[in-house]
């Protein structure tokens, strides 16, 4: 599994495969506008609400896919998983920013003014902003240059900002919903398991600390 995992193809695969989504949107979208608005009741609806929820879904997804990288590749023993885990990481990034650009673009037409007070006067944007401020300096820094320029323990404190990221996601989320919230419930419940996983590696891991004795102890040795 880790020789296929090695191949260029496979990865090649697996990018064809993180650009279905955009896809089918776009052909989603195109067959609507091509048979009129009573073709498709979900966007008929609301377009632009669709496609910020769909755009706003898939950005969550990956970040929670990246994030259960390390676990598979440790629970599985696929050392060659992490090779896709910047690849993944990014395109959250570009579904995150498919998911803002709707909302500045055909929500608020390039409008600083409504958008600044829409970030300001709604916490569920202020929470969406705030996730997507944290992948911005993921995004710049995922490059091999970044980590041989900040080393490898800055850079990986850096992309510890993915934890903070997908926890805004989902609170933004759940904030947006107002009734059926049964889909943010699912995301953060997927990332508290993950959270977790982390929390006991990290305890397990952990140098021990060594207990305070007291000067009438006795050490034996082998």
């Amino acid at each position: 599994m880790n020789r296929v995992l090695s191949s260029r193809w496979t990865k090649a695969a697996v990018f064809a495969l993180c650009l279905v989504p955009l896809l089918l949107l776009g052909w989603r979208l195109f067959v609507f506008w091509r048979h009129g608005l009573a073709y498709d009741p979900d966007l008929t609806a609301d377009p632009i609400a669709y496609i910020t929820h769909y755009t706003g879904d898939w950005t969550i997804r990956f970040l929670l896919i990246t994030l259960a990288v390390t676990p598979l590749r440790k629970l599985l023993g696929l050392p060659k998983l992490a090779r896709y885990r910047r690849m993944l990481g990014l395109f959250a990034f570009f579904y995150g920013l498919q998911h803002l650009m709707t909302w500045v673009w055909l929500d608020k037409f390039f409008d600083p003014h409504e958008m600044v007070k829409d970030v300001i006067k709604r916490r569920f944007i202020t929470a969406g902003m705030t996730a997507f401020a944290l992948m911005l300096p993921l995004a710049v820094t995922s490059t091999a240059g970044w980590v041989r320029r900040l080393g490898f323990e800055r850079w990986q404190r850096i992309h510890r900002l993915i934890y903070f990221s997908a926890l805004a996601g989902v609170i933004h989320y759940y904030w947006l919903v107002k009734s059926d919230v049964r889909l943010p419930l699912l995301y953060g419940g997927i990332l508290l398991v993950l959270m977790l996983y982390r929390v006991t590696v990290w305890r397990r891991s952990a140098p021990r600390r060594p207990r305070a004795t007291s000067p009438n102890t006795v050490y034996l040795r082998d």
